[in-house]
């Protein structure tokens, strides 16, 4: 069973916090120092994994970083421009409806 927590753990903090969000085209670099601000954090300990959902927001816009350190300390994140979260909830709810 998954643990669901507000707020952000010190294993959170990096220097990707300071990354500018992506762009609608695809491009992530920023420009005239517009990095991300948090908005709103999210940690969820799963087992041997611990994942942080943060919304962000910078001068292109909100956007989501989502984040996973398993227990052998590695690190992956993903991010994602806020208008797209629809398709990204649709996509979780076809997938809870297979199992």
């Amino acid at each position: 069973m998954s643990e669901l927590s507000g707020g952000q753990s010190d294993d959170h903090a990096s220097t990707d916090d300071a990354r500018p969000a992506p762009s609608a085209g695809g491009n992530s670099g920023g420009g005239k120092g517009a990095f991300a601000q948090e908005v709103h954090s999210v940690t969820i300990h799963a087992r041997q994994r611990t994942f942080y959902i943060d919304l962000k927001e910078s001068g292109h816009g909100k956007f989501f970083k989502i984040s996973e350190k398993s227990r052998g300390g590695q690190k992956t994140t993903i991010m994602f421009d806020a208008e797209d979260l629809d398709q990204f909830i649709d996509a979780f709810q076809q997938m809870k409806s297979q199992l």
